[in-house]
């Protein structure tokens, strides 16, 4: 990796910077990131809302939410996507372009099936609908990382992070508000399956964006090579069984271990039992579920059911790779990343509930985060990216932590002062622009870290690594709140940052981080 130590690289003038954004692959990403914050909320707020009105009560609409769950376990089969040629797509558009029309039509079949299906009739064709949509959405996110990441150097990863932040808040803004605002335009007052039904299929049309660019884009010029093992149909279809296998393991021990630990350990069900205590049952329950994955995936290449070759150079060598190039210093990046969001995701879990509890309206919480919100973001994004060009990642990487744990603290005031929409507004303002400085340069942190040889399968564990804790650990806030009250809390959250920061000083002396200082 270079170092900056000598002849040092001159920092780009801002003028330059803001010209760099009409590159063609930054401007590719915005695009792409519409297409990929689309599917997410037809899954989440716009479906709940839809379901609720269809007279479901709420444990059945929550259990909808797990038709997302994709978007967190990408990475297993993320290195399917990386090594794996798909028949005539792969020939006619290249590896990246074929998976991604593949995973864009099956988005498009998936919304359009789940506006066919009526839940006021029945549920199992929206449930099936449902989750074909967040597994789908989620591939789409894996070939779109691996196509950002392939298709420019790092000097324009920060640049193509913040455009594809930008679009992809604008699809999330399309498919939450704008369904909600066509479904009570087609319907007008009181449920209508019609009204719903219309409002899905124009979100199907708008993916043809992506499609579209897809079509008119060009295929990386480097990218991973193809496995050297998939000679046959046989050997792939061995290979997608064993994968199956792994997911069926997984699966039915985690809900399984669920019913079967608090009879050998009675503390776990009891309903008072404290937030350590579930969360600890929680990890015994993920720790079962990998280790016995595991097991059986060793066991079905014993005998023979996929071949040790293909499954050493799809799942094995990647890790092995990160581990070979950073050495000692691999740990402490996983830990970079595992923790690096905690402090705003875990505030954002329940600022919603908090803006209730403080007394705002529906309305007013709606405009401001939606307006207001969504603009900071949006700058945020393209602040983070042009400055990430100028200094470097990893400055920025440190200023996007540190503002993002100080303005949880201004949470604080808004819980002594009320409901002010004055300090509502400054508060939206203040956290949504943090965060689009610190996510754009994670992102191209992330990017920085992949090795072209194993794009896609790398920046799918990291990130899936950066919200899995963080969102295991939001599950609990609710119950911490209830506990301590919201200052304390929000001063927690703020106090998170700090070990954060002493992980970003750390990185940045390893060779990632002298590589990433200036861009």
């Amino acid at each position: 990796m270079p170092s900056n130590s000598a002849n040092p690289i001159p920092r780009p003038g801002f003028l330059s910077t803001l010209k760099s954004y009409r590159h063609p692959r930054v401007v590719t990403m915005f695009f792409f990131g519409f297409s990929c914050g689309l599917p997410l909320l037809l899954i989440f707020s716009s479906l709940s809302l839809w379901l609720r009105e269809a007279a479901l009560d709420r444990t059945m609409v929550t259990y909808f939410s797990w038709a997302a769950l994709g978007y967190s376990f990408k990475f297993v089969w993320a290195p399917l996507i990386d090594k794996l040629p798909l028949p005539w797509l792969t020939r006619r558009l290249g590896r990246r372009r074929g998976w991604l029309l593949l995973a864009q039509l099956g988005v498009v079949a998936a919304i359009v099936g789940m506006a066919m299906a009526d839940p006021s009739k029945s549920l199992t064709g929206m449930a099936l609908a449902a989750v074909m949509l967040g597994l789908l959405g989620a591939t789409q996110d894996i070939v779109v990382d691996a196509y950002r990441i392939e298709s420019a150097d790092q000097s324009l990863q920060a640049l193509m992070a913040s455009t594809y932040i930008a679009g992809y808040r604008i699809g999330m803004l399309a498919a939450g508000a704008g369904t909600l605002k066509l479904a009570a335009w087609f319907g007008g007052e009181g449920y209508s399956y019609a009204a719903w039904r219309d409002a899905y299929l124009c979100m199907a049309l708008l993916m043809g964006i992506g499609i579209a660019t897809t079509l008119v884009i060009r295929e990386p010029n480097q990218q991973t090579k193809p496995s050297a093992y998939l000679a046959n149909t046989r050997d792939y279809l061995r290979f997608l069984a064993l994968f199956l296998l792994v997911v069926v393991s997984f699966v039915a021990v985690f809900w399984g271990s669920g019913n079967l630990l608090p009879v050998f350990f009675p503390v776990l069900a009891m309903p008072d039992a404290s937030i350590l205590t579930g969360f600890l049952g929680k990890a015994a329950q993920l720790i079962l579920a990998v280790g016995f994955a595991l097991g059986a995936a060793r066991l079905a290449v014993i005998q023979g059911i996929a071949r040790q070759e293909m499954v050493r150079e799809t799942y094995i060598d990647p890790i092995a790779d990160f581990f070979r190039r950073y050495g000692r210093s691999a740990l402490l990046i996983l830990a970079l990343i595992g923790v690096y969001r905690i402090s705003d995701i875990l505030l954002s879990v329940i600022a919603n509930v908090f803006y209730a509890d403080v007394g705002f309206d529906k309305d007013q919480i709606a405009n401001i985060s939606k307006s207001f919100g969504l603009l900071m973001t949006i700058l945020g994004g393209f602040l983070g990216g042009m400055l990430a060009q100028r200094y470097g990642v990893m400055p920025i990487l440190f200023t996007g932590a540190l503002l993002s744990a100080v303005t949880n603290l201004l949470f604080v005031l808004l819980a002594q002062t009320g409901p002010d929409i004055g300090m509502l507004t400054v508060v939206i303002v203040a956290d949504n622009l943090s965060a689009g400085i610190a996510v754009a340069a994670f992102v191209a942190y992330l990017s920085g870290l992949t090795q072209i040889s194993f794009t896609a399968s790398q920046y799918a564990i990291f990130s899936s690594l950066m919200t899995l804790i963080p969102k295991f650990l939001g599950g609990y806030s609710g119950s911490m709140v209830d506990s301590i009250g919201y200052s304390t809390f929000f001063v927690i959250t703020a106090l998170m940052g700090i070990p954060v920061l002493v992980l970003v000083w750390l990185a940045r002396r390893t060779d990632s981080g002298r590589f990433l200082s200036v861009s």
